[in-house]
């Protein structure tokens, strides 16, 4: 048997040598251990050289990639630039009209349903007919109107009558305070059933000319949309229930909500930037009032005029916006290059060839693709950015963590 020892082994060939011979050979052992010597020197330079190519970057925020997995990543480096930006506030808010220009609609008086034909999304006009209701109580109002209009007639004559005894001497005093007492009620009753009559829209001149009618016609005091219809044909009304709700489009604002803590920042005619929630565009505002009083939320409602009106909007729509409170000139970086890990911001630069280092910063204005960067204390705004890639950096430099 022929056996072959291993020369990476030097503990094993030792061993396997010593069994083999015997002391006639001794002087070979002698020869052979200086041998195995140098190959567990060899042994031990090729470790530490592994170990050399194996080891890591020392900060857990820097990385090492060969050229290859640059590429792949597709790495592109840039500058920090000094750009001019817009401080802005980013707030969320409702579209909103006057309150000149949403109405509810209600009887005045009770009456029954005869007639409408509003349906919700109808377009109205001011003074256009929304429903006809009819109830005995009208005719009735309207004889009472009839009866004291007369009777007043008949008090005002027996009131100047009455005047002109008396400076004739002919009558008692009592007599002609009685005569304008009764006049002067009269003359009230007949001018409050005149005043309800007109608050139903009945005409009191037509009624003096003997046309009673025993209906009486709602009709839209303002140009709009009906967006609430609450009754039907044969339905009794009373003066407090809700008939109809019409908004007028054609003045919407924006409502915004402000925190507390940006309250300072605002002033009137600052530019706002808004997009509705179903829109890719943005609309164009203005602030028109800030309001004085701070809700639960701790937000302030600020009230923006529209540049441009457009009747598809409607009441109620919600929006985010940007309200420009002033132009800086900040460093800033494309928004790719900011990336975010645990609430923390970093940007990554080239410390030397494909050599990265993330650095954790803090960002402020956003504006136009690019974001505003403050960097740490002492670091050079010359750097190399990774403009490009720096998500794959750090998702490569948080699992090499891991």
């Amino acid at each position: 048997m022929k056996f072959i020892p291993n020369p990476y082994n030097p503990k094993l060939l030792l061993k396997t040598w010593s069994v083999l011979t015997y002391p006639a050979m001794k002087s070979s052992i002698l020869i052979l251990f200086p041998v195995l010597v140098v190959l567990s020197g060899c042994s031990s330079g090729n470790e530490t050289t592994v170990d050399t190519a194996e080891s890591t970057p020392s900060s857990s925020n820097e990385i090492l990639l060969t050229p290859e997995q640059v590429k792949i990543l597709s790495i592109s480096l840039g500058k920090i630039e000094s750009r001019v930006l817009s401080n802005v506030i980013k707030v969320n808010g409702m579209l909103d009209v006057p309150p000149q220009n949403l109405v509810t609609i209600s009887a005045p008086l009770g009456g029954f349903i005869k007639h409408t034909e509003l349906l919700e999304g109808m377009r109205v006009k001011k003074g256009q007919v929304l429903a006809i209701l009819e109830d005995p109580a009208y005719i009735q109002l309207q004889q009472d109107y009839l009866d004291s209009k007369n009777q007043l007639d008949y008090l005002e004559l027996e009131y100047e009558r009455q005047q002109q005894l008396a400076k004739e001497n002919v009558n008692a005093a009592k007599t002609l305070q009685q005569a304008k007492s009764n006049y002067f009620s009269t003359k009230a009753k007949v001018e409050g059933l005149r005043s309800k009559l007109n608050l139903i829209n009945l005409a009191p001149e037509a009624i003096e000319q003997g046309q009673i009618r025993n209906t009486v016609s709602i009709v839209s005091p303002i140009n709009g949309y009906v967006t609430q219809v609450h009754v039907n044909i044969g339905m009794y009304v009373q003066p407090i229930d809700v008939m109809f709700k019409i908004v007028d489009t054609e003045h919407l604002h924006a409502e915004a909500q402000v925190f507390e803590k940006d309250l300072l920042d605002l002033k009137v005619g600052q530019r706002v930037m808004l997009t509705m929630a179903h829109e890719t565009q943005p609309r164009f505002a203005k602030v028109y009032l800030i309001g004085k009083e701070i809700s639960n939320e701790r937000t302030v409602r600020v009230h923006c005029h529209l540049d441009k009106e457009d009747p598809a909007l409607i009441p109620g729509m919600y929006f985010t916006a940007l309200i420009e409170t002033g132009a800086h000139t900040v460093n800033a970086v494309p928004e790719n290059a900011v990336v975010s890990f645990e609430g923390t911001d970093y940007i990554f630069y080239e410390k030397a060839k494909n050599y990265f280092e993330g650095v954790v910063i803090q960002t402020g204005i956003t504006e136009d693709g690019f974001t505003e960067v403050i960097l740490p204390e002492g670091m050079d705004s010359s750097i190399n950015l990774v403009t490009n890639g720096a998500y794959s950096l750090l998702s490569k430099l948080k699992n090499v963590e891991e």
